[in-house]
């Protein structure tokens, strides 16, 4: 430790502390505009100047180690006038338009200039202006305003992994410029606003839309994701104009991704229900909450005293609530029926019932950084984890070994040590190879059932696989044990392919082995949640997919677009149409819910209050930040006054909090779940070997913008190039055997349904397959995500068919 002191106070810290880190710990305020805790020092505005004993000149205390004994003067007559003369250089071409300015009120230089800055300006010359860029549906620019203090520069760089921005000319015409007819596309753009010291970089949607000190500011959960990012929502006059990151340092530390950050537009979108609806001979009718519910209660009772319980299926979204899955999980048992899940776009149900516990991440987020060796299975991690993708960048920039197997080749901006890039059908096969590999390594073998022995014994090691063995085994090139630490990640497109089973089992054998932590990143903000309340189907009940595949008599939906949302959006629409009576709890009247018999408006996060659990098991609460819209109802209170309608017992709660007691009987919440949370299995399943198909192999991504229904109808994020019409992609050798080039018409067809689609040359996608995004109303007649796909070439009487 070395002993400082700054401004006449004393202070302990350590070795490699700069002065403007130690001036923070003290409390003693530096001016800064380049600085930033998360980014690397450039030191190139000077305004954080300050006077260091037995120094002849002015030092900037963001790049100036301490050394012991350092006596430092912030305030001396020698540092303010170097702070006054710096704050001088900046204002000679900064334009005097802050009334107009996004950033008026809220504006770093603005509150330097009027503690270190000069009352009147002795520059009478012309100022410069620079033109400003184009960068994208998100982020608007002002670029004269710009102070060249390269903050967006090193964020995008060195946190979103791309260098899309970058400092170009010399002196007065230095300017940040994008590359020529390119715009800024990190998932993770939005933190250059927040970044931007000036109004050079500010919120497109927010622009002019109101003064931050009219705004009022009240913390809320991200409900987009498993993170559970810590976020603040700005409101005005009861609507939701902005919304910004809480810093959390274990969570989303104080970056935000887009997805989080622009989503709030789909929260005033045309599409909202305000009042509840009931379809009368085909038409929709509007009418009031008791007669609404009155008439919900008595078809669902109808059906089910004439049919029984296992008539009625409920089908929850991942990102409810607790409270709201809970609730929705008392009305089915309370009506006799175990049709209840909330794994949407899952389809392969095996270990249900052979798990010792919930599945979760595995670790808590901040030890990703800390890993050794990481192995992702089946993830497109910026589309499906935005913030944990930049915490594994930061893990590889730290000498963290990637090692990917996945049937997408999408570059993660971060270096990959080895990946394989198979059909989903092969990844099995692939995850074998590791397994045998790491057996021989480690000379250990398992308890293994007899299907793996044998398709071990079978499968032969190749040389991509062995390194990815060798790897997560702490073999490097001069092969010597090293003890990594390793995890191995099951992403989303593992979690949605029919052989996930198998996926889960053998990554549990290759962690086993090689002593990794496992665990399962989901897309869902509440899938962990929700598995640890037991909102899935009991000992006798039906999982997502049979209840589409043998239509129910019923339905209760809670904030679910069936076509849109789940697995198999054929089926879910054939199974909406069959059914006597739907009953949809939704934020949203639209295409997707027509076949629906009762429309019930409940409220979107902002709107209501709840509890999320995130992927590493945190429970969150939050609080409504505004009024619900209209005649709209907090889902849990819906759900509340309709299981008192149905006349279920344990239906009297007050308040969400009271629900959140009964969920966790009355214990503390931490204590409930790390008793839950568990990935490992009762024992491995067996193995299906013998799944072989020569075909084409849909890989049905669900897109980063398309994830639930209020992300969908954002109009920022819509506008961005994640937002792409769907396409029939396929690698540029698939074209080639198929006779296809880029911009022929397809017809694309999975079982009974079909899309025409353009073909776009993709060299992401494995061989074998064709990627077509889901959750999409041009695909949403197609099958499965990961199921057998047949594309016929439209053309001039030329059919090409595979």
């Amino acid at each position: 430790m070395l002993n400082i002191e700054i401004d006449g106070k004393a202070v302990e810290v350590d070795h490699g502390t700069t002065i403007i880190d130690a001036a923070d710990q003290l409390g003693i305020d530096i001016p800064r505009f380049c600085y930033h805790k998360k980014l690397s020092v450039a030191a190139n505005c000077r305004m954080c100047l300050v006077q260091v004993e037995k120094f002849n000149k002015p030092l900037p205390a963001c790049a100036t180690p301490v050394a012991d004994g350092m006596k430092i003067y912030t305030r001396s007559k020698s540092a303010v006038e170097a702070q006054k003369s710096v704050m001088e250089f900046l204002l000679i071409n900064h334009p005097l338009d802050c009334p107009i300015c996004d950033q008026g009120g809220e504006c770093d230089l603005q509150d330097i200039a009027v503690a270190y800055g000069a009352p009147k300006s002795r520059y009478t010359e012309e100022k410069r202006v620079v033109l400003n860029k184009n960068i994208g549906p998100l982020v608007s620019t002002d670029m004269t305003r710009c102070i060249q203090c390269t903050r967006c520069v090193r964020f995008l760089k060195e946190v979103g992994g791309m260098m899309e921005l970058g400092l170009v000319g010399r002196g007065e015409h230095a300017e940040i410029t994008a590359y020529v007819d390119k715009s800024v596309n990190s998932e993770l753009s939005g933190n250059i606003i927040d970044l931007c010291p000036v109004g050079a970089l500010t919120s497109k949607p927010f622009r002019y839309t109101a003064r931050s000190w009219e705004l009022t500011r009240r913390p809320s959960i991200a409900p987009h994701d498993g993170l559970g990012s810590h976020i603040e929502v700005h409101v005005k006059d009861g609507k939701v104009l902005r919304v910004l990151p809480r810093e959390k340092e274990s969570i989303n530390e104080c970056w935000l991704s887009d997805r989080d950050r622009f989503s709030y537009e789909g929260l005033n979108s045309p599409d909202r229900l305000k009042v509840p609806m009931i379809k009368h001979n085909g038409a929709w009718q509007e009418t009031d909450w008791k007669t609404a519910l009155e008439f919900a209660a008595g078809q669902l009772k109808d059906i089910t005293n004439q049919y029984g319980g296992e008539a009625l299926g409920v089908l929850v979204s991942p990102n409810s609530t607790m409270e709201e899955g809970f609730l929705a999980k008392q009305i089915a048992k309370g009506l006799g029926s175990q049709n209840i899940d909330y794994r949407l776009r899952q389809t392969d149900f095996r270990l249900d019932g052979k798990r010792l516990g919930t599945p979760w991440m595995g670790c808590n987020i901040p030890d990703l950084e800390q890993f050794d060796r990481i192995l992702i299975i089946g993830s497109n991690l910026r589309n499906e984890h935005p913030l944990l993708s930049q915490r594994i960048r930061k893990a590889v920039a730290n000498g963290a070994e990637l090692n990917i197997i996945s049937p997408l080749d999408n570059n993660p901006l971060m270096a990959v040590k080895h990946k394989v890039v198979v059909r989903p059908n092969d990844m099995v096969n692939v995850l074998a190879q590791v397994l045998k590999a790491m057996s021989g390594l480690q000379r250990l073998s398992l308890c293994l059932p007899p299907s793996l022995n044998a398709l071990l014994e079978e499968i032969n090691v190749r040389a991509n696989t062995q390194a990815i063995a060798e790897s997560l085994a702490g073999l490097g090139e001069s092969y010597d044990l090293v003890s990594p630490k390793t995890a191995i990640f099951v992403g989303n497109l593992a979690l949605n392919d029919p052989r996930f089973t198998e996926m889960f089992s053998l990554a549990e054998a290759i962690s086993g082995l090689c002593g990794a932590t496992l665990g399962l990143i989901p897309a869902g903000s509440n899938n962990t949640g929700q598995h640890m309340m037991g909102v899935m189907p009991g000992p006798q009940g039906m999982h997502v997919r049979a209840m589409l595949e043998i239509p129910r008599k019923a339905y209760l939906l809670v904030n679910v677009e069936p076509e849109l949302d789940c697995h198999n959006g054929a089926a879910a629409r054939k199974a909406m149409q069959q059914a006597e009576c739907v009953i949809a709890l939704t934020m949203y009247k639209s295409e997707a819910l027509d076949d629906a018999d009762i429309l019930l408006p409940i409220a979107p996060f902002t709107e209501t209050s709840g509890t999320l659990m995130s992927m590493e098991g945190r429970v969150q609460s939050f609080s409504a930040v505004t009024k619900p819209l209209g005649e709209c109802r907090p889902g849990w209170k819906v759900l509340r006054v309709l299981g008192n309608t149905l006349g279920i017992a344990g239906f009297d709660y007050d308040s969400s909090e009271d629900v959140k007691k009964a969920i966790f009987g009355g214990e503390k919440p931490s204590a409930v779940v790390w008793r839950s949370l568990n990935n490992n299995l009762k024992e491995l399943v067996e193995i299906e070997v013998n799944i072989k198909s020569d075909g084409l192999q849909r890989i049905g991504e669900v897109p980063m913008y398309q994830i639930d229904p209020i992300v969908r109808r954002s109009p920022p994020l819509q506008k961005t190039k994640y937002n792409r019409k769907p396409m029939a992609m396929m690698h540029a050798q698939q074209m080639l055997t198929l006779g296809l080039v880029a911009g022929d018409q397809v017809l694309v067809r999975q079982g009974e349904g079909s899309a025409v689609l353009e073909v776009r040359q993709d060299d992401h996608v494995a061989l074998g397959c064709v990627r077509v995004q889901a959750a999409n109303p041009l695909t949403a007649s197609l099958g499965e995500l990961m199921g057998d796909i047949t594309v016929e070439k439209i053309a001039a009487n030329v059919a090409v068919t595979a």
